[in-house]
């Protein structure tokens, strides 16, 4: 074969996708998932599959809960400061809520990173996020996939989305079923946006107030950055030793949709919930938000968290005692609202 001959051959990286770069990249995050390992992961990274042997111990019937989701466009905010080690972490908490509510404890995680150019720091980073989420909260980093895809993202572009699978004893799942009139909702505190609501959160803050991610405001006592890339709380540390001694009726995870569009998804037929919502204190960052995009409070509460990540609702007889063990746990709980006899329903009054 001739040297003109040679130039002319078309290969994968002259498209812009560096395989090499990719191995190299996944070399390097190995070692960060193996942190997360334990006697049950029998084949992780690297393999085509990742082999999970889960203790069944003390189960009599057990039954597993998955769930998968994206961290968004919050990911629009890592790029832009060039933070990536919390995104991550916010994806790992975020798919732990999400089973937590049924009742579940975490087993292993897989990730997925489309990206358009595998820069190792970024992966590197990004992985770095995911470990110590996972490992935090007990559950094996087992796999996942980085995909280099150069005419799909921007340069710089990534996305990052999650899949995890847990386990719980079916006669203990919490489904909302028992649900009933008189039942009292209980709001934990949010850290800050968690992963929702960032299309319109950074509309308002770049594009209408004209901030840059470094500015500091004093309304917020921090950077536009710091107060966006608040690391999503992850609530099983809390919630799981409280299923163990209370028969909690109902749980829901406050994401998109805000606390009517998520509580709702747990309630019977014939309840409502009437949630008040001078019952906690909102984040200033909420109220920096709605005064400078002009936002009607109705779209705050149907975009945002408002200040409450994670809502149990517990019998009226339970309330102090539930309250109590999380107090002595270190946690703040809001009485937030209470179900009555109605329209499957959330009102906000």
């Amino acid at each position: 074969m001739s040297d003109s001959e040679r130039k002319d051959k078309l290969t994968y990286a002259a498209t812009g996708v560096d395989i090499q770069a990719g191995e190299r990249a996944v070399d390097r995050i190995k070692a960060l998932a193996a942190d997360t390992f334990g006697s049950q992961v029998l084949a992780g990274i690297g393999a085509f599959g990742g082999v999970f042997r889960p203790d069944l111990g003390g189960f009599r019937s057990p039954v597993l809960v998955s769930s998968t989701d994206s961290v968004g466009t919050k990911v629009k905010v890592a790029v832009m400061t060039g933070r990536h080690d919390t995104v991550g972490e916010d994806l790992v908490n975020h798919c732990l809520n999400d089973i937590l509510v049924q009742g579940a404890r975490g087993l292993f995680f897989l990730d997925y990173i489309g990206i358009h150019t595998v820069e190792q720091p970024v992966v590197e980073a990004l992985v770095c996020g995911l470990a110590r989420a996972c490992k935090a909260n007990g559950i094996a980093l087992l796999g996942g996939e980085t995909a280099e895809m150069p005419d799909l993202y921007q340069p710089g572009e990534y996305d990052l989305a999650g899949f995890i699978v847990g386990i719980a004893e079916e006669e203990r799942l919490v489904t909302g079923a028992r649900i009933a009139p008189g039942d009292i909702c209980l709001g934990l505190p949010a850290s800050g946006l968690h992963t929702n609501g960032y299309t319109l959160a950074r509309r308002v803050l770049f594009d209408i107030a004209g901030h840059r991610p470094d500015d500091h405001v004093e309304a917020l006592k921090a950077t536009v950055a710091d107060v966006l890339l608040e690391v999503h709380r992850c609530y099983a540390g809390i919630v799981l030793p409280l299923l163990e001694r209370f028969a909690v009726h109902g749980m829901a995870h406050v994401t998109g949709g805000g606390i009517p569009g998520n509580l709702r998804r747990v309630l019977p037929s014939g309840c409502r919930a009437v949630i008040r919502k001078g019952a906690w204190p909102v984040l200033p960052i909420f109220r920096y938000l709605q005064e400078r995009g002009g936002i009607e409070e109705s779209e705050m509460y149907r975009a945002f968290n408002m200040g409450i990540g994670y809502i149990l609702v517990v019998a009226p007889e339970e309330t102090e005692a539930v309250c109590a063990a999380l107090a002595d746990a270190g946690e703040t709980v809001y009485r937030i609202g209470e179900i009555v006899t109605g329209r499957q329903d959330v009102i906000l009054e």
